[in-house]
């Protein structure tokens, strides 16, 4: 390369460091990419090409993004991909600006008014169906047709495990910011799946009215040792001791192995069994402590016996039928 500082022929050394920028009065870190030229007095031997700019302040913009919870520019882009859209077919779904996706993919930052409409179509194909709807008077009638394709296909890759997420994660439109009622925890469907594989590994003839009791134990340990529940799962005063929110749906979850079969009593019962291949890194070595826990307190206890111990806690003998029952109220569960 012919450095532009010394002006000579020579292999020019490039090098990256964590540097530090203010935007919009934050100052965030990122990775900046530079070349260094060993001929060149020492205050002036640095300088970067046009395109090494113009990815510094890309990856400055997403490390602000990635500070004040937006979607990256990465990210903005995966999402777009996903339905098979351009950058003016995207925009023109959300009803904005031609150019406006064009920029957030490379040079501008989304406001969170913004942010917040690419993240509802972001995994919801059925919102993404309902702005081409809202916004269709601005495609052509085949233009229409094919971005409908592209949103019916991604629907369709969603499949089962999709509309059962929806349907289950829908229960829970009442407990969107963290409080008393979730353990200051957001649900985490991944970590509810897993954890749920998890204790049907270790315990025998899991059943459904063991393993919720089991899994508000879980949340309980976890918010007693941490201050932070395990699942963000909201739980009630049921007859059968404590039952998250929405847990028939919660049944229905595509990754979860649960077949029905048949009691002695002809009763139709929900055997839970550990599902094959199930990513367990969603949760922590202290998590897995917790649940191993409660599988060594409850993995020989019947469904009898465990509603039983479940019904003499404070937090259920001080909560009436129906009622949620606060995690504030259950940091007094009897020692294990």
């Amino acid at each position: 390369m012919n450095c532009p500082l010394c002006d000579k022929m020579h292999e020019i050394e490039e090098r990256k460091r964590t540097t530090s920028i203010t935007i919009k009065g934050e100052e965030v870190f990122y990775e900046e990419r530079f070349y260094f030229c060993a001929n060149a007095d020492e205050d002036e031997n640095e300088f970067e090409t046009a395109a090494m700019t113009n990815e510094n302040l890309l990856n400055a913009r997403n490390a602000y993004r990635v500070k004040m919870g937006l979607l990256t520019s990465t990210e903005i882009v995966a999402l777009r991909e996903s339905y098979g859209l351009s950058q003016v077919d995207l925009a023109k779904l959300l009803g904005w600006g031609e150019a406006t996706i064009s920029r957030y993919e490379s040079k501008a930052i989304q406001d969170e008014a913004y942010d917040t409409m690419l993240r509802l179509i972001k995994d919801n194909p059925l919102q993404a169906l309902e702005f081409l709807k809202k916004n269709a008077d601005k495609f052509t009638m085949s233009k229409r047709v094919e971005i409908r394709s592209h949103i019916v296909d991604k629907l369709d890759s969603y499949g089962k495990e999709f509309l059962t997420r929806q349907t289950f994660e829908s229960e829970y439109a009442n407990f969107e910011e963290p409080s008393d009622s979730n353990g200051f925890t957001m649900l985490n469907i991944e970590k509810i799946e897993a954890m749920i594989s998890y204790i049907a590994e270790k315990t025998d003839n899991l059943f459904k009215v063991k393993l919720m009791k089991m899994l508000w134990y879980s949340d309980v340990l976890a918010f007693i040792e941490n201050g932070l529940a395990m699942t963000g799962m909201v739980y009630r005063h049921e007859a059968m001791g404590a039952l998250p929110v929405g847990h028939y749906s919660l049944m229905n979850l595509e990754k979860l192995n649960i077949q029905e079969e048949m009691s002695y009593s002809c009763d139709t019962m929900l055997h839970i069994y550990p599902t094959v291949n199930m990513d367990y890194s969603v949760l922590t070595d202290r998590e897995k402590s917790i649940l191993d826990k409660v599988i060594m307190k409850f993995s020989a206890y019947r469904a009898k016996d465990i509603v039983e111990y479940m019904h003499k806690e404070k937090a259920y003998t001080e909560t009436r039928p129906g009622e949620i029952i606060p995690f504030s109220l259950a940091k007094e569960i009897r020692k294990f």
